[in-house]
């Protein structure tokens, strides 16, 4: 019985660590498809929410045109899914279930998908797989967008980004976070460079409106950017 014991746990062992090098074998393959494949060959679907204004949407895709030279696919507009709401601090909506409707929705012959919504988003801000302290502030944190780096979705929130401010401070912030948010989906990480876009924002609008609205050399190198 010990030895029948013995031999399902050394199993159990063996799989646990198959699975993994699996997962990780998945996850590398992932970020090399994502770094490898021209930018100009990657197509881009954008779905803008509910009634997300015109003008920002045509702004998204004018911006990221410009920016990553991609391919462009606008979709119809869609209702935001209700099972995403919840309403502890205030009504949000949880940019993590988002990023999964997205997902589902990002036509077979796009590469990533965008949402833009009016509302305010937010996620569970974590460390080392812990909520970060105080659990009551990170817990539903408010954000400006989210995306799976690499992945194929991302959203972004213009809730935050235009308040207190002018438009043209408003769209600026809008096509930084638009194009930082993407730049995830691409397989870049944050940057450490102060004035790169992909920096991270630290908690802080600041870090956004001081950031240069382009990648580093460095990022740029990492996606083929030229």
């Amino acid at each position: 019985m010990l030895f029948q014991i013995q031999t399902a746990f050394a199993l159990i062992i063996r799989l646990s660590k198959l699975f993994r090098a699996i997962y990780f074998l998945v996850l590398i393959s992932s970020i090399l498809t994502s770094c490898t494949t021209p930018i100009e060959d990657k197509k881009v679907a954008i779905l803008a929410f509910d009634d997300f204004p015109h003008d920002k949407t045509a702004l998204a895709v004018e911006t990221l045109q410009n920016f990553y030279h991609c391919q462009i696919e606008l979709l119809p507009t869609s209702d935001l899914p209700k099972s995403a709401f919840i309403d502890v601090k205030s009504p949000r909506y949880r940019a993590d279930s988002l990023l999964h409707f997205l997902k589902s929705k990002c036509p077979k012959d796009c590469d990533h998908i965008v949402g833009l919504t009016a509302h305010d988003i937010s996620f569970t801000k974590r460390i080392n797989g812990c909520t970060k302290k105080p659990k009551w502030k990170y817990e539903d944190w408010g954000i400006m967008g989210l995306a799976h780096c690499p992945g194929t979705s991302c959203i972004v929130s213009d809730y935050r980004i235009g308040r207190s401010v002018n438009s043209a401070i408003a769209n600026d912030r809008f096509k930084k976070v638009l194009a930082h948010e993407l730049g995830h989906c691409l397989g870049l990480p944050h940057c450490r460079d102060k004035k790169c876009l992909i920096r991270d924002a630290a908690e802080s609008v600041k870090t956004i409106d001081n950031v240069a609205f382009d990648l580093c050399p460095a990022c740029k190198k990492q996606i083929r950017l030229d």
